[in-house]
């Protein structure tokens, strides 16, 4: 005889949990406009700010499931040579892809970026919702740039533009 009591608890749950994800779904999707975008260092809890006190950025997140953020940094001036071309490069950060909910976090499978070595890999992010606000923050990891900081996390905060 089948026991019915696991099937029915599994049915509940995901009965619950789709709703959550749709909800979810439907609070990202727009567009957000960029608040701060600062590093956090794991082992002190010490941030700063990644790309100047007053960074732009959007971020998009379609109904259908494509996202697309540019970040630049404050203070950027048009180049007036090559040099100035490539140092632009290290004040901005843009890529999009589809994403994917999967509870507190969405993965973006990224198709074009700023950085060609994100290209065909996932981006994964940590989200939550404060009113019309939404967080986003990265794993803790090392820093390419500044290995001296040990490990650290990317936190992003973001206004609802609609």
């Amino acid at each position: 005889m089948i026991k019915l009591k696991p099937f029915i608890g599994l049915a509940v749950l995901c009965l619950v949990a789709r709703p959550v994800l749709a909800n979810d779904q439907a609070r990202l999707a727009g567009a957000w406009t960029l608040l701060s975008y600062e590093v956090e260092q794991q082992s002190t809890g010490a941030r700063e700010p990644v790309l100047g006190q007053h960074p732009t950025g959007s971020i998009i997140f379609t109904p259908e499931g494509r996202m697309m953020v540019v970040l630049t940094a404050e203070g950027r001036k048009p180049p007036t040579s090559d040099e100035d071309r490539a140092e632009l490069l290290k004040t901005m950060v843009a890529y999009t892809g589809l994403y994917r909910l999967e509870g507190q976090k969405w993965v973006t499978t990224v198709d074009v970026s700023a950085n060609p070595a994100w290209v065909g890999g996932e981006q994964t992010r940590f989200f939550k919702f404060t009113g019309d606000r939404l967080q986003e923050s990265t794993g803790w990891m090392a820093w390419a740039g500044h290995p001296d900081k040990g490990a650290v996390r990317f936190i992003l905060n973001w206004e609802c533009a609609q």
